[in-house]
């Protein structure tokens, strides 16, 4: 599911474009380096697969909405760096860095990862309606 390729992303350390915001509730996403890294931008090994469906990052941003991700506005005057980054340096952020935020995604709770649904019509009446929406999680997480 895309929340759990999120997850798998975030945590590699292979992967430069995704990172954890400093509180660990909340994620960076580097779009050139994003769209270089895991849409086909850049050089791929003979054989590996694309992670995605598509080569826009419009449609990455259009399915963290769907599944409830918000962008978190960033503070103009504040740092832009990605986490990690030693004393506000932006060397790392080769292109817009965008900053998005799920109450269920969190850098030490794989577990809330179930909570994460698509919000498509019949999910959003379910929440409407205050009942739980949820999915179980795969064999690597349980």
């Amino acid at each position: 599911t895309f929340p759990m390729k999120l997850w798998l992303l975030v945590n590699s350390p292979f992967v430069r474009s995704v990172r954890w915001d400093a509180h660990g509730e909340g994620l960076f996403i580097d779009q050139r380096l994003f769209e270089q890294e895991l849409l086909g931008g850049g050089p791929r090994a003979a054989g590996e697969e694309e992670l995605f469906k598509t080569k826009n990052f419009g449609s990455i941003v259009r399915q963290l909405n769907l599944y409830g991700f918000h962008k978190v506005t960033v503070n103009p005057g504040g740092p832009s760096a990605m986490p990690g980054t030693a004393g506000g340096d932006t060397s790392c952020a080769d292109g817009p860095l965008h900053h998005f935020w799920s109450p269920h995604f969190r850098c030490d709770r794989p577990d809330l990862l179930i909570k994460i649904k698509r919000l498509t019509k019949a999910n959003k009446e379910k929440l409407d309606a205050g009942l739980e929406v949820s999915s179980r999680l795969p064999d690597d997480l349980q």
